[in-house]
């Protein structure tokens, strides 16, 4: 199974989702072709309603705690109630270019 693939089953079993987006931005960083270690998460929830912004993101750290602690090097991730994600026109952020050394330096 993919690391990508284990992170969707486990946000997915974990919080009632209104909806999940898991990206792997890896290709846009200097690492080898196929990598896996950076991702980009949008959870959507009513779960989060009246928590702050590092509850969510706390919540998402510690359910994906052996992937941070092994194999992801980065996780971008944007986490919104139902009504957040609507007024938001359902788009999360776009992710900044990789600021990295490339790979030939």
């Amino acid at each position: 199974m993919s690391l990508q693939a284990i992170i969707e089953k486990k946000l997915t079993n974990e919080i009632s989702l209104g909806y999940l987006e898991v990206v792997n931005e890896s290709g846009n960083h200097s690492v080898p072709a196929g990598s896996e270690s950076h991702f980009k998460v949008v959870v959507v929830s009513d779960e989060f309603e009246g928590q702050r912004l590092l509850q969510r993101h706390r919540r998402i750290n510690q359910i994906l705690a052996e992937e941070l602690a092994n194999q992801v090097h980065a996780l971008a991730i944007h986490t919104f109630t139902d009504a957040e994600w609507t007024k938001k026109n359902s788009q999360a952020p776009t992710s900044p270019p990789c600021a990295g050394a490339s790979s030939g330096d």
